[in-house]
């Protein structure tokens, strides 16, 4: 751990802004990688298409990059029980908590201000309003011990690389030039969307929503779908979601789940 000691000294003398281009630096490395990460996920192991995840345009998923910088914040934090082995499970734990209430609070956000499901764990069990549940909570500890033990070093490395080398924050400032853009834009996208869900009292899965459009996409002008802009297959985008409804669909609204209990009651 003397390179994180010397890190932690050096990171003393730094001044704010510094810091807060160390830490989107981390950003941009983990949103980045996440990104990979979940496109070959979703080419080989479950939608079997090469698909844009998440709700950005661009190469980036923003949990990844505040998945990175937490677990980055927790590794720097001094955890000392005096036995080595204690102080690991403490950390892991901490880290794997974190990166839980990360993806609740990330999941919780779109579905009740967006109306949009970015994931779905419904099918899981114990899960919570389908955002987690204790398999992909395992898989976060999983995730975290490998952070821990593996990762983190390259991590601790590669800041202190760009410490060395801060003219690299001209090419993370035009990363954050090009996210703050995309967010911009996708915000745009996704109040359609969410007008959509409101006039139709459903929550949208943005993954099925992709899958069906490229279906369609493949259906009905035998070519492959636009990758970046998996959202703008077609120009009469309402008109398109209203034809793929039922297959991106995820949860009706609880009010309305209570009226048509009543009605199937009656």
């Amino acid at each position: 751990m003397y390179e994180l000691k010397l890190l932690l000294e050096g990171m003393n003398c730094m001044r704010f802004t510094d810091i807060l281009l160390i830490m989107m630096f981390l950003f941009f490395i983990g949103s980045t990688l996440g990104w990979i990460i979940e496109v070959l996920f979703r080419r080989f192991f479950t939608a079997k298409k090469w698909i844009n995840p998440g709700f950005l345009t661009g190469p980036y998923l923003p949990l990844y990059g505040f998945g990175v910088v937490g677990l980055f914040g927790i590794s720097i934090i001094p955890i000392d029980t005096g036995i080595a082995w204690l102080n690991s499970v403490i950390m892991i734990l901490i880290m794997g908590t974190v990166m839980t209430l990360i993806e609740y609070i990330a999941g919780l956000i779109f579905i009740k201000g967006m109306k949009i499901r970015l994931w779905d764990y419904s099918d899981r069990k114990g899960n919570i309003q389908g955002i987690i549940c204790p398999l992909f909570s395992f898989f976060w500890l999983v995730v975290s011990a490998l952070f821990y033990f593996i990762i983190d070093k390259k991590v601790i490395d590669a800041v202190t690389w760009f410490v060395h080398h801060i003219e690299f924050a001209f090419v993370v400032g035009i990363f954050v030039g090009v996210f703050v853009i995309d967010v911009a834009h996708s915000l745009d996208l996704t109040a359609k969307i969410r007008k959509f869900a409101q006039e139709h009292s459903i929550i949208v899965n943005i993954e099925k929503l992709k899958e069906a459009l490229y279906d369609k996409v493949e259906e009905v002008e035998q070519k492959h779908p636009n990758f970046i802009f998996p959202l703008k297959s077609f120009s009469g985008f309402k008109d398109q979601m209203s034809n793929v409804k039922e297959k991106f669909s995820s949860i009706r609204k609880t009010k309305k789940n209570k009226e048509d209990k009543k009605d199937i009651d009656k």
